[in-house]
């Protein structure tokens, strides 16, 4: 059984609720990548932002990303998987919520993010199709 743990991304950092959108963005071209964990002032994660959030809920309708905040667009605390679970699972969870990425928490704590990358460099290629096809096919 492959588990959230090995195909995850570690030494994921999170941003603050407080953020701008236009630090954050700066921070994501810094790594090279295209989503940030956000996380409030207790360190629980309290969503996920992406590069797309950014310019389609911020800068397409107008808003200065100087000004908007990671709580601004932020919903629900997202989907999350513990470090155990079957990656079967994992792919069932992203496909389910049509979701690129999955964060791995362990008690309560961020430790790993699972991205469509991730899986891809680790699973067979029709696991992945399965999940490539699934999250493709939204309209988001």
């Amino acid at each position: 059984m492959t588990t959230a743990r090995e195909v995850m991304h570690s030494g994921v950092e999170c941003v603050n609720t407080g953020e701008t959108l236009a630090t954050i963005a700066q921070r994501m071209a810094e790594m090279d990548v295209g989503a940030m964990p956000v996380c409030g002032d207790d360190n629980r994660l309290k969503g996920i932002i992406t590069d797309r959030d950014i310019v389609v809920k911020a800068i397409a309708k107008g808003k200065n990303p100087s000004e908007v905040r990671a709580s601004d667009l932020i919903g629900e605390t997202p989907v999350w998987v513990e470090p155990g679970t079957d990656v079967d699972e994992v792919l069932h969870h992203m496909v389910e919520h049509r979701i690129r990425r999955l964060p791995v928490m362990e008690n309560e704590e961020l430790i790993g993010i699972i991205s469509q990358a991730d899986l891809a460099a680790k699973l067979p290629e029709e696991k992945v199709g399965v999940l490539v096809e699934a999250i493709s096919s939204t309209s988001h």
